[in-house]
């Protein structure tokens, strides 16, 4: 639910349906295989190295997990009231930039839409959560694949699920899923001040 959430496959659609409007079906069929395979490059590699790099600049995970909490509200609180801060969608700079780009599918697709701050976050914690165990591991790093198996669908047929849903489909979708953010982000906030309680 948190990678659902945070990737939010649904959100991002119309995002990209927006930037790619003037493009062929080949070349947004060829961006949104590229950004996807992109931002699943990144996040698995924040997910196999995270912990590692922040035991590297000296950050306890306790403190990792409280600073992603907070992030995390902050997008779930974007969400919730469909504003554009910058933390789950493009700055309007960045948009001016992508316009002028003949393939998004780096930025702004793969970073930051889909391999934003808090999906990098969110892997992170979810892989210490494993704590190393490799079956659990495995699952983090499966349903990741999941979620970019389910935005990439929702890319390729981006046309079709903006018929389907509308603006204020999409909208109501990002709402409660911005409601279930928060909690989880509240849990994540908790669990960082009870590890550094009980270190």
């Amino acid at each position: 639910m948190t990678l659902l959430v945070t990737i939010d496959p649904i959100g991002v659609a119309p995002m990209f349906a927006g930037l790619t409007a003037q493009h062929s079906p080949a070349e947004r069929r060829r961006m949104a295989l590229r950004g996807v395979a992109i931002a699943a490059g990144v996040l698995v590699g924040f997910a196999l190295i995270g912990e590692l790099l922040l035991s590297a600049l000296g950050i306890e995970l306790a403190a990792f997990r409280i600073a992603g909490g907070v992030l995390l509200l902050l997008l779930s609180i974007d969400m919730v009231m469909v504003r554009h801060s910058g933390l789950r969608t493009t700055t309007a700079s960045e948009e001016e930039e992508s316009g002028q780009r003949a393939d998004i599918s780096v930025f702004p697709l793969a970073i930051p839409l889909v391999a934003g701050p808090g999906a990098m976050t969110s892997v992170v914690l979810l892989m210490s959560a494993a704590a190393g165990d490799v079956a659990g591991s495995a699952v983090v790093l499966g349903e990741l694949l999941l979620v970019l198996a389910l935005t990439l669908g929702c890319f390729l047929g981006a046309g079709r699920l903006m018929k389907l849903l509308g603006i204020t489909g999409v909208n109501v979708i990002t709402r409660v899923s911005g409601l279930l953010l928060a909690a989880l982000a509240v849990q994540f906030g908790i669990d960082g001040v009870r590890a550094v309680l009980a270190g």
